[in-house]
């Protein structure tokens, strides 16, 4: 099932706003918060310093951009999330799928690389890798792609077979081009799989439920189809 939506479902489905479960996950881990609590003491402490040398003349304005600055480590999540969606927005067309799940394998994946000095004083390049949970799906019309997720424990439940529900967005009318997607939604477990949440989550779930009991699953693997993700 690929069933195009209006402005309107898009708009409220995909918001300008962060929404809470966007915020929570630009909201980070404690490193993250420490680093935006020094950024914001740096901004109030560069405003201090400027208004010292040139003067305090304008004290409204100071002040907020005291308030700006001190509170930087509260809305710059807000502003992170919101830029993100901004990636999945500027795509005109967006359809909402429902598929199965075929195949379910675990990667691992390098995030990142940093420099360290070994026990020489020479400097060796130390991997951070993650074990990555990835989930191809697909559907009767031989669409498949493949969502991946950091490995978390409510995942084991997951199996082969079961209803798949996400957006996928185009810039093609017809979507037979796709490129992006959203987070995958399991609705049998009510479990989200993706790197970031990409919907509103309230809202796609009346989306699902608007368009009726999910499909049964297939017993046939799916045939190539021009309508694959870039």
């Amino acid at each position: 099932m690929l069933i195009p939506l209006t402005q309107e479902t898009f708009d409220q489905v995909v918001p300008v706003i962060a929404t809470g479960a966007q915020y929570s996950y630009a909201w980070g881990k404690v490193y993250n918060l420490l680093a935006r609590l020094l950024i914001s003491l740096l901004i109030v402490v560069s405003i201090w310093i400027v208004g010292l040398i040139f003067g305090h003349g304008a004290q409204g304005v100071e002040l907020v951009c005291f308030i700006i600055g001190g509170m930087y480590w509260l809305w710059c999540p807000v502003y992170v999330a919101s830029v993100r969606n901004r990636q999945y927005r500027r795509f005109p067309y967006v359809g909402f799928w429902r598929g199965e799940v075929l195949d379910i394998f675990i990667t691992e994946e390098v995030i990142n690389e940093t420099q360290q000095a070994d026990q020489f004083g020479r400097l060796v390049v130390v991997e951070n890798i993650e074990r990555r949970i990835n989930l191809e799906v697909g559907d009767r019309q031989g669409f498949t792609a493949v969502v991946q997720a950091p490995v978390q424990k409510t995942y084991k439940a997951i199996r082969p077979g079961m209803v798949a529900e996400m957006l996928l967005f185009s810039k093609n009318a017809e979507l037979e081009r796709v490129d992006k997607l959203s987070d995958l939604h399991l609705p049998e477990l009510d479990l989200w799989v993706g790197d970031y949440p990409v919907v509103r989550r309230d809202i796609f779930r009346d989306i699902s439920n608007e368009f009726g009991s999910p499909i049964p699953r297939r017993r046939r693997q799916p045939t190539p189809s021009s309508r694959r993700l870039r």
